[in-house]
């Protein structure tokens, strides 16, 4: 886990770190254990790529007290860290116009091809489609009621467990 990052880039990081830390200590405070673990792990991934020793550090107490807490909430840090990922991917694609090699980087993964799996499998489509469609479902729906989006959103869903993207 100390090999370099191909696509490190410590001017993007610097750019996003600060608004990201006041986004999780503010979400922070209100969340139970394991959404509180993930809110740091989302901390930690900002172009790295965290293992449960460096959460349990920031949370001040061992991997194994970590592990029983997870455990009791029916959790893995595995599905946490996935969990963190694909959340924050969402987040990026959604809100930013960075480059998806750049989206890849913040979300502690090696090279691009591996963000691209992972977030094929967490949504059945490639994560520029998704934000394609998420742009263009935004602008459609965005004078429609409350329902009305919330069938766009259904509909997608289907779509792509359908097969269709």
């Amino acid at each position: 886990m100390d090999l370099p990052f191909i696509t490190y880039n410590p001017d993007l990081l610097a750019t996003v770190a600060p608004q990201l830390e006041a986004e999780l200590a503010e979400q922070l405070a209100q969340r139970n254990f394991s959404e509180q673990a993930k809110g740091i792990l989302k901390r930690l991934l900002a172009g790295q790529r965290p293992g449960i020793d460096d959460l349990a550090r920031e949370l001040h107490m061992s991997t194994r007290t970590l592990q029983r807490r997870l455990t009791e909430e029916g959790i893995s840090f595995q599905r946490l860290l996935e969990d963190a990922r694909r959340e924050l991917a969402r987040h990026y694609l959604l809100h930013s116009s960075r480059e998806l090699n750049e989206t890849a980087y913040l979300l502690g993964y090696e090279d691009a091809n591996s963000f691209f799996r992972a977030f094929h499998h967490w949504e059945g489509t490639s994560p520029g489609q998704w934000r394609e469609f998420q742009k263009n479902s935004a602008t459609q729906t965005h004078l429609a009621t409350p329902a009305m989006r919330r069938q766009a959103s259904l509909g997608f869903h289907r779509t792509i467990k359908g097969g269709g993207l």
